[in-house]
């Protein structure tokens, strides 16, 4: 099927109200958080001047599983996600569409 036939079969379904199936809304919602953990552990890393490798480093893990979990294509386990955090000098933050990392501040005066 080509996008432009799937594409006017979506809009069609759309018109006609057409609901999608829990499992199918259950999905892309985890996808998407998926995603925005992705990105947040980009942007953070980023942030900080860190190479992949050097993360990696900071929380035992190869650079490989690192890109893997900036790709999406994987979900880390929960004391994954509290190492991350630690590595990222930061507090997780997280709700049904959006991730992102809180910076540990620290008052030098």
């Amino acid at each position: 099927m080509s996008h432009l036939r799937w594409k006017s079969l979506r809009e069609r379904q759309l018109v006609e109200g057409y609901t999608e199936p829990g499992d199918i809304v259950e999905a892309r919602r985890e996808f998407r958080l998926s995603m925005a953990l992705a990105q947040a552990v980009c942007d953070r890393r980023t942030e900080l001047g860190l190479t992949q490798t050097e993360l990696g480093e900071r929380v035992g893990l190869t650079q490989a599983k690192i890109s893997r979990i900036e790709g999406s294509g994987t979900v880390p386990t929960l004391p994954l996600l509290a190492k991350l955090a630690a590595a990222l000098d930061a507090t997780l933050d997280a709700d049904d569409t959006h991730v992102s990392f809180t910076t540990h501040h620290t008052d030098a005066a």
